[in-house]
């Protein structure tokens, strides 16, 4: 499933744009580069974020010979002007269209879009459709407003329209600036804004005005899935906060989107295929970030499910989200 590939030389958009805290690439050492966010280090990265062949080797390694690739979340910029973010997500998806093309039997694209401008997103999905792309990622919430905000319907009809599925990733924590220390933004906050966006769709009806629209939530669903009950029981005992936009019950939804597989832990994958459905869960890998699940699949195959089920979870169920792409 999804794994992040960004070009080997980043254009310096902040220089280019003349503002703004954008991504660009110092390649500091060999087969290294720092990823500066403005001035200051973001993350350092390796090769392998880079170059599509080192990739395809380290992938065989897992016997997995095709990656859904996309770009790091903190690429998405949907902080600056609409027209600047347009021009990047057009940059990033040019590149990825590039891999695919050089490498199809080993490659597929989900491409960006600049959220934060309606008729923008939607021209940008038109191309990444004509690009032959079976998807979009996009984030868990868009300069912290959730999902289900007017503005951001059309979007997803023209997805729906577009036959596009959609991956959404966590990103731009909540409470991110009051919880820097011990890495809580991506071990706390990253969970709770894969559920945030899972809540907001549910409960801001997108999922049920849009139900050909086909969404998959990175990281097993964040902690949407293991808090299913509270929620359930939040909207059954106040349903006059939770219940004002859609009347249906949050459980109706389970099975009616996907999530990865990227838990972690066998017990919780067991609880996940449960309550998702085995037909809605698809391999995760987030490589090759040290969260990701690294050794792909390796702690799948020592949990003793059925072949059947290990099949969907290796390659059926994300291509049945895909639509066969």
């Amino acid at each position: 499933m999804h794994t992040h590939l960004l070009p080997e030389k980043l254009p310096n958009f902040g220089d280019k744009f003349g503002y703004g805290d954008f991504i660009h690439l110092d390649h500091h050492r060999p087969g290294f580069a720092r990823m500066m966010k403005g001035d200051a280090f973001f993350r350092e990265i390796e090769r392998n974020c880079w170059d599509p062949v080192i990739r395809i080797e380290e992938y065989a390694q897992f016997n997995t010979p095709l990656q859904i690739v996309c770009t790091i979340p903190v690429m998405f910029s949907y902080w600056a002007k609409p027209a600047d973010c347009l021009h990047l997500s057009m940059f990033l998806n040019d590149h990825l269209a590039g891999v695919v093309d050089d490498y199809p039997e080993h490659y597929l694209a989900l491409g960006t879009i600049p959220m934060q401008d309606t008729d923008l997103a939607i021209q940008e999905l038109e191309r990444i459709k004509a690009l032959g792309f079976p998807g979009i990622q996009i984030g868990s919430n868009v300069n912290q407003l959730n999902l289900s905000e007017p503005q951001f319907f059309p979007i997803f009809e023209a997805c729906q329209a577009l036959d596009l599925a959609v991956l959404i990733h966590p990103w731009e924590m909540m409470g991110e600036a009051d919880m820097k220390k011990y890495w809580l933004p991506w071990l706390v906050g990253m969970p709770a804004e894969t559920s945030r966006a899972v809540c907001s769709l549910i409960f801001g009806g997108v999922m049920e005005r849009l139900p050909k629209l086909r969404f998959c939530f990175a990281h097993a669903g964040g902690s949407f899935l293991p808090t299913i009950g509270r929620v359930q029981h939040g909207f059954d005992c106040r349903p006059d906060l939770v219940a004002v936009d859609n009347a249906l019950p949050p459980r109706h939804y389970l099975g009616k989107f996907w999530v990865d597989s990227a838990t972690h832990d066998p017990a919780l994958l067991r609880y996940v295929l449960e309550t998702a459905g085995e037909d809605k869960v698809c391999l995760g890998s987030d490589y090759p970030f040290p969260l990701g699940d690294l050794e792909i699949g390796a702690s799948i195959e020592k949990m003793n499910l059925p072949e059947s089920t290990v099949e969907k979870i290796f390659y059926k169920n994300t291509l049945a989200w895909l639509h066969g792409a």
